[in-house]
């Protein structure tokens, strides 16, 4: 490799080693990480601003325009409230119902999305139980990666695969679905073994939340009546992007520009309340892999990836998958996708094998290995930033602990669905 490959691989070890240590912030360090990657001339700044996905940037922060605006409302509360009350109360249950409602809205929407809604509500009910919040937002990180597997529109390795084959709505669902669905079941009674001694509260605790009246959290009517507008519109947008050929980020901005306009409120006020230390940690982690991209690093493993297979179309599935996922707990899935579409078009002009059923299992790998680590996956970094802010610090190997082996569990159902429904 070249000696600005080794630079690029260097600066990403560093950069990670120390965002795992935590011994400093990893917004501080990805920044540093990303100007080293263009003085040491790895990148020119063109080339690294050109490898910061402003698609996903634009849809978080449009989306948290939105969330802002919408929590002066009250609706999170109304929701967290009606909820919890439809759960009697129990924790566990509330934290089921949770992960089935996270499950099914990542799906339909976007899991970035989803997260961005449904933390608030979950910080919510957690607090009226007094209760530690940590297990139901590390369900809920699970819960939006899982859903929003099963979709064209739900996570965006999928958008970038069905962008690149024509694979529409329809295929996705048909395909992942069913696996989704059983490693959904599965993740869920695995959280509750894991948590159920520590979801417990008093019945003055469960008392409280059944004797709240959720009507009397809405504070702002008109308001809301705005919001809920907007809301309509702009997940009527993500259901018709593609059709109407229009970036997800298109759709969030737009809403968030109207919101703006119509709330009456003033942009200084809602802007303070954007994530930006997320939106700078992303800016950062775009250029140190782009790094890794633009000099061949990636294209090389996934290069071997494909060689050591020796033809051998079933291992070809299974280490793509396997590949997949293990990289995208610790490298952004979305340039290892980038990396990962061209290859597999490759292989099909060389071999004239339909390599359909490839998509399903770098889709599967990608999305679902984006539960290992607290950065594998754009959902994830956002929860534990909103978490942070909250006061409750979800650290690097803390998280590792639990998701990486439930993570690992995921990537053998998948492993198992893929030789039974492709391969057999």
């Amino acid at each position: 490799m070249s000696e600005n490959a080794w630079l690029a691989i260097t600066i990403f070890i560093i950069v990670y080693s120390i965002i795992v240590s935590e011994k400093i912030h990893r917004t501080k360090i990805a920044l540093i990480g990303a100007i080293l990657v263009i003085l040491a001339a790895i990148m020119p700044q063109s080339e690294a601003i050109a490898k910061i996905d402003f698609n996903t940037l634009g849809l978080l922060i449009g989306m948290m325009i939105i969330v802002a605006i919408a929590m002066r409302t009250g609706m999170f509360q109304y929701a967290a409230v009606k909820l919890a009350k439809q759960a009697k109360g129990k924790p566990v249950r509330i934290m089921t119902a949770f992960f089935i409602f996270t499950a099914i809205t990542s799906a339909l929407l976007d899991n970035v999305t989803t997260v961005l809604l449904v933390t608030p509500i979950i910080f919510s009910v957690t607090s009226v139980l007094n209760i530690n919040p940590i297990p139901f937002i590390v369900s809920e990180i699970f819960a939006s990666n899982i859903g929003g597997t099963a979709t064209l529109i739900g996570d965006p390795p999928n958008i970038m695969i069905g962008g690149a084959t024509g694979l529409g709505f329809n295929d996705f669902l048909f395909n992942l679905a069913p696996a989704v669905i059983v490693i959904a079941i599965i993740t869920n009674w695995l959280f509750i073994m894991l948590y159920r001694k520590k979801l417990v509260v008093s019945d003055d605790a469960e008392a409280r939340i059944m004797g709240l009246d959720e009507h009397s959290y809405l504070t702002d009517k008109k308001l809301l009546v705005k919001v809920l507008a907007v809301l309509c519109f702009t997940i009527a947008g993500f259901a018709l992007h593609q059709m109407l050929h229009l970036d997800s980020a298109t759709v969030a901005m737009a809403g968030a520009a109207v919101l703006l306009l119509i709330s009456g409120l003033e942009p200084d006020e809602i802007f303070k309340e954007v994530e930006w230390n997320t939106i700078f940690f992303f800016i950062g982690l775009f250029i140190i892999v782009g790094g890794l991209e633009a000099t061949g690093v990636i294209y090389r493993i996934a290069e071997w990836s494909l060689s050591v297979t020796n033809s051998d179309w079933a291992m070809m599935h299974i280490l793509i998958l396997w590949l997949s996922a293990i990289a995208s707990a610790f490298i952004d899935n979305i340039p290892f996708v980038a990396t990962m579409i061209p290859l597999i078009k490759s292989m099909a002009k060389i071999s004239g094998v339909d390599v359909t059923t490839l998509w399903w299992a770098l889709s599967l790998g990608a999305c679902l290995g984006g539960n290992g680590t607290i950065i594998g996956a754009s959902a994830n970094v956002v929860v534990s930033s909103i978490a942070a802010s909250r006061g409750y610090v979800l650290t690097f190997i803390d998280f590792m602990k639990i998701a990486f082996p439930l993570m690992i569990v995921s990537i053998i159902i998948a492993h198992i669905y893929i030789y039974l429904r492709f391969l057999m």
